[in-house]
């Protein structure tokens, strides 16, 4: 009875070990397979992280104004869309309707392909069943258009502000905002207008120059802030450059005398032979002055917002924490360079217009 009780317990422990031992061994599988999706899933992720579509999204206008991600979902400001579709007419909603491109709405929804990738399109049934896309006009309140009107805003408050503080006090000693603000006015008339312009025409256009240098200035620094209301990048889309080149072009033309049109038509001293060859190199002038303007303020304050969240995604793409200080550290240099770079832009841009205006109203002498 010993010798079978003890096989007994021989047998039931020795059970027990392989149910352990088989028990264990499936647990350590089990965990081995969880960390090997758990890896998969995070290669997975660092694989999607593509640093050129993360800069070039943050740098394009889009249709709604994202803040913040929370619990892996955007938070965003939904903005108005406004489109006139030949086929159904005007649609006017709001951007939250396309759920951050994910939906469509009225048969319109937001390209992901390449060929218009980020612009709404309209889905087209086809007479064989098929769909095309087509683009309709679209007019909507983009996030440059509302950081435009923000900074319009902005200008309005500056010069009602400090127009009110003059009628106000006078001549007397400015102050608070007023005592901000008259050093950049004195400094645009002083150095930018009069030296350019001349002293006798000067005040036709101070108040374009004013606004051009205070609107390139706000937008720059606005487009500095990271986070809302700021992050927009409305002076480093061509759009908006080229049509203050347009503003500036159409100054100069509008108001050149007749000794401007005369040096581009027929220069004085130069053979008649000559004549057709420079007057279209003088054309060619004329489109290539708003011409480097518009690129200019473009490329400069485009290179400078590349440059920052290039400099974020090193951090991604060597895929560990240690590159941030390194990261951080170039990001605040660039960051006060930018600081300087959105003022002298704008200071650069006046100063040009005020040169090409100059040259249209100065007298024969």
């Amino acid at each position: 009875m010993i010798i079978r009780f003890a096989t007994f317990l021989v047998i039931i422990l020795y059970t027990n070990i392989l149910f352990a031992q088989k028990h264990i061994e499936t647990h350590n599988n089990e965990i081995k397979h969880e960390v090997e999706e758990s890896n998969a899933h995070h290669e997975s992720k660092k694989e999607k992280i593509d640093p050129i579509e993360a800069v070039m999204e943050h740098i394009a206008d889009s249709y709604d104004w994202h803040i913040i991600d929370y619990n892996n979902k955007p938070i965003s400001l939904p903005l108005p869309i406004i489109i006139y579709s030949q086929h159904s007419g005007f649609h006017t909603f709001l951007s939250s309707r396309f759920e951050h491109g994910h939906a469509e709405y009225k048969g319109f929804k937001i390209a992901s392909e390449e060929e218009h990738k980020g612009k709404i399109v309209e889905l087209i049934q086809n007479a064989d069943g098929s769909q095309s896309e087509v683009i309709p006009f679209d007019f909507s309140i983009t996030k440059n258009v509302s950081s435009m009107f923000m900074s319009a805003f902005l200008l309005l408050l500056i010069f009602l502000t400090a127009a009110r503080a003059y009628k106000k006090r006078g001549n007397g000693t400015p102050k608070g905002f007023q005592a901000f603000i008259e050093p950049l006015i004195v400094f645009v008339k002083d150095e930018i207008a009069i030296p350019n312009i001349g002293e006798k025409k000067y005040k036709k256009f101070l108040p374009y120059l004013l606004t051009v240098f205070f609107f390139i200035w706000i937008n720059n620094m606005i487009g500095l802030i990271p986070i809302f209301p700021g992050s927009a990048n409305l002076t480093g889309n061509i759009a908006v450059t080229f049509v203050l080149a347009i503003f500036t072009m159409l100054f100069v033309n509008l108001n050149g005398n007749k000794n401007y049109w005369r040096h581009i038509f027929a220069m004085p001293g130069v053979p008649v032979v000559l004549l057709p060859i420079l007057t279209v190199v003088e054309i060619i002038g004329v489109i290539a002055k708003p011409f480097a303007l518009m690129i200019r303020l473009f490329a400069n304050m485009l290179a400078g917002h590349i440059i920052v969240l290039s400099l974020i995604s090193l951090i991604f793409i060597f895929g560990t924490v240690w590159v941030s200080p390194i990261s951080v550290v170039f990001v605040l240099f660039m960051d006060i360079l930018e600081l300087f770079v959105a003022a002298l832009q704008a200071y650069v841009f006046t100063i040009l217009s005020a040169l090409f205006i100059g040259l249209a109203v100065q007298e024969h002498h």
